[in-house]
């Protein structure tokens, strides 16, 4: 039985391995906050890599794919029946886990650190403006992006105008997102790797 051949069985077998490279290093150099940031950053890396498939992969190929569907083309029934439904299930929930998880190290890493960050206290501004940045982009997860996919998905009904104007407003907050993102990116990192301002 080969765990490849199922998503679950691959994150099951990805974790095992990691399980076994932490004993490898010792058990005894991990601690809550390690633990904490390492599912911050693969929540993360799951959410930004749904982001920019989004932005890069999908809305490029269903434009195409309506532009070829006049001309015998498959038009974009198969993505929207069967891909972005699933990819949005994972986009969504992502941002939440990131979100929590990155609030959670920051509260883990000094006393009342989630609220020093918020507030730019000193030596969190960089941290700071990476939490807050997250924060924007999983507002516009759940308040711009979901419930007006949902109408263009045909997940909820809606009329033809507001499925036009869910289209728009969707893809602007995705586009924000992708824009967000870039800084954030650059504060997650920067912080721990020294960079100040």
């Amino acid at each position: 039985m080969n765990p490849l051949k199922s998503v679950t069985g691959t994150i099951v077998t990805g974790f095992v391995l990691a399980i076994i490279a932490l004993g490898v290093m010792g058990f005894d150099k991990i601690n809550a906050i390690n633990m904490e940031v390492w599912f911050h950053v693969m929540a993360g890396v799951t959410w930004i890599g749904l982001l920019y498939y989004f932005n890069f992969v999908q809305v490029p190929g269903v434009g195409q794919a309506l532009a070829e569907a006049d001309n015998g083309g498959p038009g974009p029934a198969a993505i929207n029946k069967y891909v972005a439904p699933r990819a949005l299930l994972w986009f969504r929930w992502a941002a939440v886990v990131t979100w929590l998880t990155g609030v959670g190290a920051l509260q883990n890493l000094q006393a009342g650190g989630a609220l020093k960050a918020f507030m730019f206290s000193d030596g969190m501004e960089v941290i700071g403006l990476g939490a807050w940045l997250g924060t924007i982009m999983l507002f516009n997860v759940w308040v711009f992006i979901w419930p007006n996919q949902k109408k263009i998905l045909g997940i909820v009904e809606s009329t033809p105008e507001a499925i036009a104007k869910g289209k728009v407003v969707a893809l602007m907050a995705s586009r924000t997102n992708t824009v967000l993102s870039i800084p954030m990116l650059l504060t997650m990192v920067g912080y721990a790797h020294g960079l100040s301002f």
